[in-house]
């Protein structure tokens, strides 16, 4: 047996050198166009397309909650702030509420961290309600729609339905006040309570500047065939891994260990960045929820992502051709990745890689201070701006209601 797993090893390591020297080969290619409406699509400008009212709220919503917690500027939830400073000063914010296409509430849900660092969503509910409520009493056009032409911003693990576990988001389900309205989401996942019909699934937040400055040598060879970091079992709320992840971060641990291909680790060691530009392949398993920074990380760095999240849902789908650029595992093959990731010829490698070299594509992922043409700001607002105009049928009549103002858990109606 000894034997027979040495030479397999032997054999998994040539053509591990060998797909890494074909990959080498081709490092400096010219990037490659996303072609069809994909490509289209990334490159639109919304500016003219569309115009935003920002409601102005008490700061105890949004500039207080920051100023009491500095931490949530780098959080991976951090998009709701950002977006809320990049619609302050775009070309799209109109001040005449009567002209505008859209009508957008900043409220930071997500800046309630505990000393770890981990966010507690269980306020939000009664202030996202606290929000609606003062909206709809100062101003008319929350009532005229009942926020079917109001966006919000919700990063949450599981979006509106607010919380971290998931067994615990599909019994609340999304705020019953936000059900008319469009969410501008983290979340993504196919046929599932806390995905509603017309979302905007966007990126997690990763911070710009600091992956900036851990940029390394484009000729950097790539010497690492698949990386990761990362925790594969959850040890205090899940020890045995089945529950954490669906048992996919576990098998991946189990499974892979000791293949030699495979530098996977729970270390996050302080050249995480340099090492994701000398991978090929990173992978993007799914954790509590589908989705984590290391897909924005791993578009961000060239390496091509490995997805194994069941039916997520990517963001900007309909202008990121992700099926071109990452590599889909279901959970239940994750036994099969090595023989998977060294199946694939090296000339699908080189095209994802110039594909993922395409600047368009990368800046497509990211939230940068100040604003660029084609960042993740601009792709939300291509996707509201896909969804004019509004159907006649968004408009109520004089009266006419359909959202319950008391329905939910008791604990949401409790004053903010």
């Amino acid at each position: 047996m000894g034997i027979w797993k040495s030479c397999f090893l032997g054999f998994l390591s040539v053509a591990f050198l060998f797909t890494i020297d074909a990959v080498q080969l081709h490092r400096n290619q010219p990037t490659e166009r996303i072609s069809g409406s994909a490509g289209d699509v990334l490159e639109d400008d919304p500016v003219g397309r569309l115009k935003v009212f920002v409601y102005e709220l008490p700061s105890k919503y949004n500039k207080k909650i920051l100023q009491k917690d500095p931490r949530c500027l780098a959080h991976m939830f951090a998009a709701e702030i950002f977006m809320h400073r990049f619609l302050i000063s775009s070309a799209v914010r109109t001040l005449n509420p009567e002209e505008a296409d859209w009508f957008y509430t900043p409220v930071y849900t997500t800046c309630d961290l505990t000393p770890n660092g981990l966010p507690l969503p269980f306020k939000s509910p009664r202030m996202m309600r606290s929000a609606i409520q003062l909206i709809s009493s100062n101003w008319p056009y929350w009532n005229r729609t009942e926020g079917a032409d109001h966006f919000f911003v919700v990063p949450h693990d599981f979006g509106a339905c607010f919380h971290y576990q998931e067994e615990k988001a599909i019994e609340r389900g999304i705020l019953p006040l936000l059900q008319r309205a469009t969410l501008v989401q983290t979340f993504g996942q196919r046929n599932h309570v806390c995905l509603k019909e017309g979302s905007i699934t966007i990126p997690p937040y990763a911070p710009p500047q600091k992956m900036h400055t851990h940029l390394i040598p484009d000729k950097t060879p790539r010497s690492i065939f698949v990386y990761f970091r990362g925790l594969f079992y959850d040890v205090g709320n899940d020890p045995e891994g089945g529950y954490y992840a669906r048992g996919a971060r576990a098998a991946v641990w189990e499974n892979f260990k000791n293949n030699p291909l495979f530098d996977i680790s729970t270390e996050h060691p302080a050249t995480y960045y340099e090492d994701m530009q000398r991978a090929v392949f990173c992978l993007c398993p799914l954790g509590w929820a589908p989705w984590s920074p290391r897909l924005v990380e791993a578009v961000v760095f060239g390496c091509i992502p490995v997805i194994i999240a069941d039916d997520i849902v990517l963001p900007f789908a309909d202008a990121i051709p992700w099926e071109e650029i990452g590599v889909f595992v279901d959970e239940q093959d994750v036994p099969k990745l090595d023989t998977i990731l060294t199946s694939i010829p090296p000339e699908v490698i080189l095209r994802k890689q110039r594909l993922l070299a395409n600047p368009s594509m990368k800046q497509a992922m990211l939230f940068p201070q100040p604003a660029q043409a084609g960042d993740a700001f601009h792709q939300v607002l291509n996707g509201l701006a896909r969804k004019l105009p509004h159907e006649r049928s968004v408009f109520l009549k004089p009266g006419e209601k359909s959202l319950n103002w008391t329905a939910g858990p008791v604990g949401d109606l409790k004053p903010w």
